[in-house]
């Protein structure tokens, strides 16, 4: 059964989406709760799968990670075992930042970040010449970063 949330836990999460680090007295100011049932709400928005994870959100820049690559990938055939296979090594390399299966043309679209063209390069030889699963690829370089976050719109 999923967990039934009303509008003390949409204007919750609201908060979090824009600042996770917020104590509940704050949180609390803001709902016209208890800090106690704010915190018992966080939970329950936690141990419910609600809220999947709490995270900072980095500068690529800052570390170093200057170009952002978006790829749309056509697998060569497409059974479950071809497709779990592409998964479980996308979820398991460091510079995919985000892998989506798809419907229309490709099979995946995948966000990277990369130090530099040649570690890009890389990651193709490794991930998309070296696997007999991947038909082709296509690269998109992101020239702007216009808008980046995971932010869930829950207005009705």
């Amino acid at each position: 059964m999923a967990y039934s949330l009303d509008q003390f836990d949409l204007k919750l999460l609201e908060l979090l989406q824009h600042n996770c680090r917020q104590t509940a007295d704050v949180l609390s100011e803001h709902l016209g709760l208890s800090p106690a049932a704010v915190q018992k709400r966080l939970k329950k928005l936690r141990d419910t799968g609600v809220v999947e994870a709490e995270i900072a959100m980095v500068s690529p820049r800052a570390v170093g990670r200057n170009m952002t690559i978006i790829v749309e990938v056509s697998m060569e055939r497409e059974n479950t075992s071809v497709l779990e296979s592409f998964k479980r090594r996308m979820r398991a390399e460091p510079l995919v930042q985000q892998c989506y299966y798809t419907t229309g043309e490709a099979d995946f679209m995948l966000i990277l970040v990369v130090r530099d063209i040649e570690e890009y390069q890389t990651f193709t030889q490794e991930n998309f010449f070296g696997s007999p699963e991947v038909s082709k690829f296509t690269t998109s370089i992101v020239m702007d970063r216009v808008k980046v976050g995971l932010a869930v719109s829950l207005d009705d």
